[in-house]
C-alpha cells in the first residue's frame, strides 16, 4: 500500500509539471511539422521549461485553435496571437514580432496611401485572424470588401490567380510558404508583398482570463526573461536551411 501511494504521489507530480495550450499551423511561427514545432513554439516550451514546466502544444484548425483553449479546462490558452480586445483572455510578454501586410499579384501591384484607398479592391483575408484594429474595424462597417478563405496559402493561391486583389499576410509567412509550396514556381513568379505594411504586429501567448490563467501568464513572462530568445531564432534559422 505503500509504495502504492508513492508511485501515485510520483505520477501525480509528474503530470503537475505539464501544461497544456492549443495552436495551428502558421508557419514559421507555430506548426506540428516544423522543427520543434515552430519559432513561437520553441520560445514557449524554453520558457516555460526555465520555470519547471512541460508545454505541451496540440495543433488544430485556427478556429479549433481558439475555441478549444477557449471552452475546455485542460488548456490554459493558445498561440500565437496577436493582441486585440477581449475579455475572454490576457496576454503574455511579446514572445517577438511580424510584419503584417498585403499579398500582391506582381502584373496588379496597388499603391495606398490610408485604408479607405483599398475599398474598390478585394481584399482577402483568413477566417477568424485577427489583423489591424483600423482594418478590422473598417470591415466591421462594411467599408472594405473582403472575402474570408482557411488559410494563407489559399489567399495566395487566389492572388496568383487574379480572382482577389490583395489578401492579408504576415511577410515571413509568405515568405515561408514561397520557399516551400508544391507550386513554388508558380506564386514565386506571380506574388509579392505590397510594399507597404500594415503594422509590424506584436506576437503573444493568450492565457485565460481567469485567476488560473493570469497564475500562468506571470510564469511565463518570468521565464521569458530567462532564455535568449535571439539564440532560438538562430538555432531554428539554421535547421530551415
Amino acid at each position: 500500500m505503500k509504495w502504492w501511494l508513492v508511485l501515485c504521489f510520483i505520477w501525480s507530480s509528474a503530470q503537475a509539471q505539464k501544461v497544456y495550450m492549443t495552436s495551428l499551423d502558421w508557419p514559421p511561427y507555430s506548426g506540428e511539422t516544423l522543427a520543434e514545432n515552430g519559432l513561437s513554439v520553441a520560445i514557449a516550451k524554453e520558457a516555460f521549461a526555465s520555470m519547471g514546466y512541460e508545454l505541451i502544444v496540440e495543433f488544430k484548425p485556427w478556429v479549433r485553435t481558439v475555441a478549444t483553449a477557449s471552452k475546455r479546462e485542460k488548456y490554459i490558452g493558445y498561440f500565437p496571437e496577436y493582441e486585440f480586445a477581449t475579455d475572454d483572455f490576457i496576454f503574455s510578454d511579446s514572445i517577438g514580432t511580424g510584419p503584417l501586410g498585403f499579398v500582391q499579384n506582381k502584373d496588379k501591384p496597388i499603391t495606398w496611401s490610408v485604408l479607405n484607398d483599398l475599398s474598390d479592391y478585394r481584399i482577402g483575408v483568413v477566417q477568424g485572424y485577427v489583423n489591424t484594429r483600423s482594418f478590422d474595424a473598417l470591415v466591421e462597417r462594411g467599408e472594405l470588401n473582403v472575402e474570408a478563405a482557411e488559410s494563407d496559402i489559399a489567399n495566395v493561391y487566389r492572388i496568383a490567380k487574379g480572382r482577389i486583389d490583395l489578401a492579408v499576410i504576415d511577410a515571413n509567412v509568405l515568405r515561408y510558404l514561397i520557399d516551400t509550396d508544391p507550386r513554388r514556381e508558380l506564386i514565386q513568379n506571380r506574388v509579392e508583398m505590397n510594399t507597404k505594411l500594415l503594422a509590424i504586429k506584436q506576437i503573444y501567448l493568450a492565457f485565460k482570463n481567469t485567476p488560473e490563467g493570469k497564475h500562468w501568464q506571470q510564469i511565463f513572462n518570468q521565464g521569458l526573461t530567462q532564455i535568449d530568445l535571439k539564440a532560438i531564432e538562430t538555432r531554428l534559422s539554421g535547421t530551415s536551411k
